[in-house]
């Protein structure tokens, strides 16, 4: 491996990190049954559109809003 392979790597290190900061990338993996947050069950629709979630509509609108806030 030359430096031109290890630039390239980082380079492509560096995307991910800022797509996954960014919340371009979303989660994957198996969807939770019942929300982290309240407990209600996660309806399969969301689960199909959104693999890997934990929390249904309402609790994740709410937490997005509360980080954006600083209070989470």
């Amino acid at each position: 491996m030359d430096v031109a392979d290890l630039a390239q790597e980082n380079d492509f290190t560096e995307a991910a990190l800022a797509a996954r900061e960014s919340g371009l990338q979303r989660n994957s993996g198996p969807s939770a049954y019942r929300c982290e947050e309240c407990g209600d069950a996660i309806p399969e629709a969301r689960r199909q559109a959104v693999p890997g979630t934990e929390h249904c509509a309402e609790c994740q609108t709410t937490l997005e809003h509360l980080q954006k806030r600083g209070m989470r």
